[in-house]
């Protein structure tokens, strides 16, 4: 909301009354063009559904964050229109159907996988589980992992449940999951017992499938999650995604 010419006068005044010549105005610094970059990028993806357009704009906007000094902004401000970029040119290459190239371009500006922030990994291993690829995210979220920097961060519990979940039961890496779980102390006890027993669980069906029991012929259930349609699972996947985007895009217009 905009405020009338007596509050944005009042910066101007010191304690003691108006401001006297010989203090300094400061000057408020000018927005970093890679802001209104994203904005022009969420209303290409959005609004005018140009998802072509909307994934270059992203590319100038990271093209413009390397050709400026970032000293002058803050740097969460900083950290939070690079990972809202990615968010953008990930809704925007799922969209073309590019899904499969999410990954590398992502880290074509965060260089190496320990530097991907927790929002951006889990976008990545969403997609990518989402279309049964999570193979492809497997390295990627094993290195994130073991970082020690980011074991202090506060999403790193859940990304570890999420690929567990998403990643390594699917994969059928059972040994690697039980070792994650158990070795992690950001696990509570109660979640690791519920974690621990999905693991016991997908080690009894992995089991019964290599013996080629009856079980590995039961009928698909109709309600079940992976019975759904594929087109209407990538649908809600792109209306996380978008949900995300807009998310990002407000807290950052709401901190100018």
């Amino acid at each position: 909301m905009k405020s009338d010419s007596s509050t944005s006068a009042a910066p101007l005044r010191g304690l003691g009354g108006p401001l006297r010549s010989s203090e300094p105005v400061r000057a408020v610094p000018a927005r970093a063009p890679a802001v209104d970059l994203l904005e022009e990028a969420a209303d290409l993806l959005v609004v005018h559904l140009d998802f072509r357009a909307a994934l270059e704009t992203c590319e100038r906007a990271w093209q413009s964050l390397a050709n400026h000094a970032v000293a002058e902004e803050p740097a969460g401000t900083s950290l939070e229109v690079k990972c809202s970029l990615c968010v953008v040119g990930i809704q925007a290459l799922a969209e073309m159907d590019r899904w499969q190239e999410v990954l590398s371009w992502v880290l074509q500006y965060y260089q190496v996988p320990e530097k991907l922030p927790p929002k951006v990994l889990e976008l990545c291993i969403l997609l990518y589980s989402k279309m049964q690829e999570p193979g492809a995210v497997l390295d990627v979220v094993g290195a994130w992992l073991q970082d020690p920097a980011n074991q202090n961060l506060p999403e790193y519990g859940a990304l570890a449940e999420f690929h567990v979940q998403r990643v390594l039961l699917p994969l059928g890496c059972l040994s690697e999951a039980e070792e994650l779980v158990v070795g992690s102390a950001v696990f509570g006890e109660e979640r690791r017992l519920d974690v621990l027993q999905a693991i016991h669980t997908a080690r009894q069906q992995q089991k019964q499938e290599h013996s080629g029991s009856e079980e590995a012929q039961k009928p698909n259930q109709e309600a079940s999650p992976s019975s759904l349609p594929f087109l209407y699972k990538l649908t809600q996947l792109f209306r996380w995604i978008r949900k995300a985007a807009f998310s990002r895009l407000y807290q950052l217009r709401i901190r100018d």
